[in-house]
């Protein structure tokens, strides 16, 4: 969509937590099924797969850049993605790491779950705006995601890290690690 789509006051763009975390395990289905054969386990084994993710807010600088004819933008831009550090396969009671990200920095790897204009010194701004996506975490902790690959549901567990914070924004913005 382009900027003139937007309302003009829309500060955020965000995608539900559940939604992009399907979405980035779907786009990695070969990966998994690889991972599988490589470490000699039935490509229809089903689980459970621990899935480890690293969180990453930072700010992106000054996007005052005026594109095409709508409003102009606020000056700063916040982003908080996360990257599929690792995925295991839990079998006879041992961990068998089956992918692992070797680019964990790369932005080719990086998928965006908000995007906000907003500077990243504006702790309250923040802190509304990425609220529902810190709930929609902690509930992602406890839970099982069954997903359907190569025919077979295969169920999986999240553990987030936060190892990708900017430092400022720790700092700054309660409740995100």
């Amino acid at each position: 969509q382009l900027v003139d789509d937007y309302p003009v006051d829309t500060i955020a763009k965000r995608f539900r937590y559940d939604a992009a975390l399907v979405s980035a395990l779907m786009d990695m289905e070969e990966d998994i099924l690889e991972g599988l054969k490589s470490k000699n386990l039935d490509d229809y084994f089903k689980g459970p797969f621990t899935v480890v993710i690293k969180e990453s807010c930072d700010g992106m600088g000054d996007v005052s850049e005026k594109h095409g004819c709508g409003p102009a933008v606020p000056e700063k831009a916040v982003r908080f993605s996360f990257t599929l550090m690792s995925i295991s396969a839990t079998h006879e009671n041992a961990s068998i790491r089956i992918f692992e990200e070797n680019k964990p920095n790369s932005e080719l790897c990086c998928k965006p779950l908000c995007l906000m204009l907003a500077d990243e010194s504006d702790h309250e701004t923040l802190t509304a705006i990425l609220s529902p996506l810190v709930a929609e975490r902690e509930a992602m902790k406890d839970s099982v995601l069954t997903l359907d690959m190569a025919g077979i549901p295969r169920t999986f567990k999240f553990i987030f890290r936060g190892t990708g914070y900017d430092e400022k924004l720790v700092r700054e913005v309660e409740g995100l690690e």
